[in-house]
């Protein structure tokens, strides 16, 4: 086990040592990142070369169909997971080959989440929630930035409140502030509309929007839902692992349309080689 530990970061530090420079004023960058699970036969390869550089201070949306790799390019370019090749940098800092230490101080200071199921401390006020990312980094908890964070998401006046006191919406809002206080160099938001209904999903997607084009935020949003990746500078889409073209913003239907026959070409492609296997 030590062997294989060793072997691993070597391979790690050579990633590093032979990852490209990076690129001006990008915020997010791949470069020939992939990611097998197990080995053999029965292994599966969830990301299969992924090159990518997103600039800062834009809004993008990555969609594919089910099992296209999108919750592992998440995690892969946030430093959730660790990629089995590849470079990842996040605004500009070169994360393939450090250590969990040295992972955890990054997300805590400069990368942003927004989840699916909020992800709120029930013990917490609304404004403890908002600064526990402060809290964890070792920065001085900043009340006048928490309340100022609150007032942009609608919220100003529920410092004191529990999340189980707010609507589903309203903590999706805490969410959002929670991920912008630290001024991240990403935000990187998975399903943040999955649990909500269409109205109070226009409401956090707007934020975020506000986010990129007031703040200047950066942020890289999975999502399967044309109408929520709309909203969004660029859509990418993923298949079997691997980029599959993109749109330039677009309105929903075009997104729509998109994704139906990247879905279609994808299934009839697996049909292909269950057929021939």
């Amino acid at each position: 086990m030590r062997l294989r530990l060793r072997s691993t970061r070597r391979q790690q530090a050579d990633q590093v040592r032979e990852a490209p420079a990076a690129t001006p004023g990008a915020a997010v960058e791949l470069r020939g990142v992939r990611r097998q699970y197990g080995r053999g036969a029965g292994s599966v390869h969830a990301l299969a070369g992924v090159d990518l550089t997103l600039p800062s201070g834009t809004f993008t949306a990555v969609m594919g169909p089910s099992g296209s790799g999108k919750s592992t390019f998440l995690q892969c370019a946030a430093g959730l997971d660790r990629p089995t090749a590849g470079s990842v940098r996040l605004g500009g800092t070169e994360i393939t080959g450090m250590s969990e230490n040295e992972l955890t101080e990054l997300r805590r200071g400069r990368v942003g989440f927004v989840f699916q199921a909020f992800n709120l401390l029930p013990s917490l006020t609304v404004e403890q929630n908002v600064l526990l990312p402060m809290r964890l980094a070792g920065q001085r908890r900043d009340h006048r930035r928490a309340a100022e964070a609150l007032a942009r998401v609608g919220l100003a006046g529920q410092a004191r409140r529990r999340p189980a006191e707010l609507s589903g919406g309203q903590q999706q809002r805490v969410a959002v502030a929670r991920a912008l206080i630290t001024r991240p160099d990403v935000v990187f938001a998975d399903e943040p509309t999955g649990a909500l209904d269409t109205g109070t999903a226009a409401e956090v997607l707007g934020l975020l929007r506000h986010a990129v084009d007031t703040l200047g935020a950066t942020v890289v949003m999975v999502t399967h839902d044309p109408v929520a990746a709309a909203w969004a500078d660029r859509v990418l889409f993923l298949a079997d692992g691997a980029l599959a073209g993109g749109l330039e913003g677009g309105p929903a239907d075009r997104i729509a349309a998109r994704m139906a026959a990247l879905t279609a070409r994808t299934s009839g492609a697996d049909a292909m080689a269950g057929a021939v296997a």
